[in-house]
């Protein structure tokens, strides 16, 4: 019932809210750079579809054999296709990511300056607990 009284305090709901803020800031910036390595990812595996159907192509105008190296290519530059688009849509979660981590800095950032404005929230030292 004592937790239950704090947390109907607004200072307690602010504690409560940087609380849920610090558990989940390493979360959305560890996602952030496990997407950013994602994109380099689709980016390079773009450029060796790139590289492997001009090859194709290359080798299918040489040929003396009519070997049809067509469908290949077709299913070559779809993969890219969809790697485009997987690429496109990372982009986009990366960037709300982004803003959300922003958003979390800034509102905690408030959130301490009107506790300590307040005198509810004394900064803590690194060695105590």
């Amino acid at each position: 019932m004592a937790a239950l009284a704090v947390l109907e305090t607004p200072s307690g709901r602010d504690a409560l809210a940087e609380g849920l803020l610090d558990l989940l800031r390493p979360a959305v910036q560890q996602l952030d750079l496990h997407v950013h390595s994602v994109r380099e990812s689709q980016v390079e595996l773009r450029e060796h579809i790139d590289n492997l159907a001009s090859e194709l192509s290359r080798i299918n105008e040489h040929q003396k054999v009519a070997l049809d190296l067509d469908p290949y290519v077709k299913k070559l530059l779809n993969a890219r296709r969809r790697v485009v688009l997987v690429n496109n849509i990372l982009q986009n979660a990366q960037e709300r990511l982004r803003r959300l981590n922003h958003n979390v800095a800034k509102e905690t950032a408030r959130r301490k300056t009107v506790l300590e404005a307040s005198g509810a929230f004394t900064p803590r030292s690194p060695s105590k607990p």
